[in-house]
């Protein structure tokens, strides 16, 4: 039997989650719900669990537990982010640092007793990754033979709790944050402001179908951050309102000797000819917003009138290749049950061995239509369906079903890998 405060607080629960769908059901244009519609086709094709205060963590732009495909999706925007910003640059490299390191200069102390110490082991405390950037900025000098400019990226978990947290019981109060801490001289820190600014925004519209919807601003000065001069936004246009992707910080010198109190004179880095302690730009973006952003923008409701002049509507996610997290759905036709599974499962394996995430849609016993079959996968966001048949038995040819053009096309089976990749690599150099 459920005590009385625990009934009292799923209650809460309760009402919280129907004020929160409430807001962000809105849409600016007064069309309805797109939020809980949206919410409702993660929890049912294994996005995020079904849960709902999952789903308010992540409306919030949080971060929520995720589902198998979930999880997917959010490492493949982690790994493109990675590569655009660490393996595609000589002057950038990744540090991982822990989360206590919290936002406190390296001349602070804090006397805690053993009951505050064990409550910080237990969470972290760090509200962003700028400042473990800067606690090692002295040891990645030497990486750079102390020449300008040059940067520390990193991703991971910051607390960020918020006033109104407390509406949202269960709501996290954690986001995923990625971050790049870029050290330039003065004389080009507002060049690289400008520059760093413009790729990210490019970056965001990268894998957009609607990159009209990805915006970026100034900071307007009553808006700056202690210690930051000037600062910059990359938005989304969300149904509910424009909220913030991305925040750009440019810091003087001061960010450094705050930090290093001590050691101006090992602070100090070329520029050109000069020594100088460097200015400092921060880059951090809420992935778990950035998360749903994707999802918001890829999802699309298609209306077709077929042969009969009958109107037909499919809802498909229309991730991009790089991000999706299944690349191909494999599903059996008709023939020898036991022979057709062997052909898949031997693909599958195939696949997986080159990197293609594939779904084992063979395994399913229970028999849905092509229709059914087709809108499921969309849904996910397959970028291709592979079915397996009697003539893949006779002469090795499979049917393959393209998501975006939903055109039908005969492939034999030993060319399905290459085409994936080319269709995969094409993609990633747009």
């Amino acid at each position: 039997m459920l005590t009385y405060c625990m009934r009292k607080r799923l209650c809460r629960v309760n009402s919280n989650l129907l004020q929160f769908y409430k807001h962000y059901g809105k849409s600016s244009d007064g069309g309805s719900d797109p939020a809980s519609s949206m919410m409702q086709l993660l929890q049912r094709r294994f996005f995020i669990p079904p849960e709902d205060y999952h789903a308010v963590s992540l409306l919030k732009g949080k971060a929520c537990a995720y589902g198998p495909l979930g999880v997917d999706l959010k490492r493949n925007m982690l790994e493109q982010w990675w590569s655009s910003m660490v393996r595609s640059r000589p002057q950038v490299f990744g540090i991982s640092t822990l989360h206590g390191v919290g936002d406190k200069g390296a001349g602070e102390v804090e006397d805690l007793s053993k009951e505050s110490k064990l409550v910080r082991r237990r969470q972290p405390f760090r509200t962003s990754l700028l400042q473990g950037a800067l606690a090692q900025y002295i040891p990645s000098l030497e990486l750079m033979n102390r020449k300008l400019p040059f940067g520390l990226a990193e991703t991971g978990l910051c607390y960020r709790p918020e006033e109104d947290d407390s509406d949202a019981i269960g709501c996290s109060a954690e986001v995923t944050e990625a971050s790049l801490v870029w050290f330039c001289s003065f004389r080009t820190s507002l060049q690289w402001l400008d520059y760093w600014t413009q790729h990210r925004l490019q970056w965001w519209r990268k894998f957009a179908l609607g990159p009209s919807d990805f915006s970026m601003c100034d900071v307007q000065d009553d808006e700056l951050i202690d210690g930051a001069s000037r600062g910059a936004k990359v938005l989304y246009k969300f149904p509910w309102g424009t909220e913030t992707l991305e925040t750009l910080w440019m810091f003087s010198e001061a960010e450094l000797l705050k930090r290093h109190p001590s050691n101006q004179a090992k602070l100090e880095c070329r520029d050109g000819k000069k020594a100088v302690v460097p200015h400092v730009l921060s880059l951090g973006a809420n992935m778990d917003r950035g998360v749903l952003a994707v999802l918001l923008n890829s999802l699309q409701d298609i209306q077709k009138v077929d042969n009969k002049q009958r109107l037909h509507q499919r809802t498909v996610l229309k991730l991009h290749p790089t991000l999706a997290p299944v690349k191909v759905a494999l599903d059996m036709g008709k023939g020898s049950t036991s022979e057709l599974r062997q052909v898949c499962e031997g693909l599958l394996h195939e696949l997986l061995e080159v990197g293609i995430s594939a779904w084992p849609g063979y395994m399913d016993t229970t028999h849905s239509s092509m229709d059914k079959l087709h809108t499921k996968y969309d849904e996910m966001g397959v970028l291709f369906t592979v079915m397996v048949g009697e003539n893949t038995l006779e002469n090795g040819l499979l049917l393959v079903r393209n998501r975006d053009t939903t055109v039908r096309e005969t492939m034999h089976i030993s060319e399905i890998r290459e085409f994936i990749l080319k269709c995969i690599s094409k993609a990633e150099n747009i």
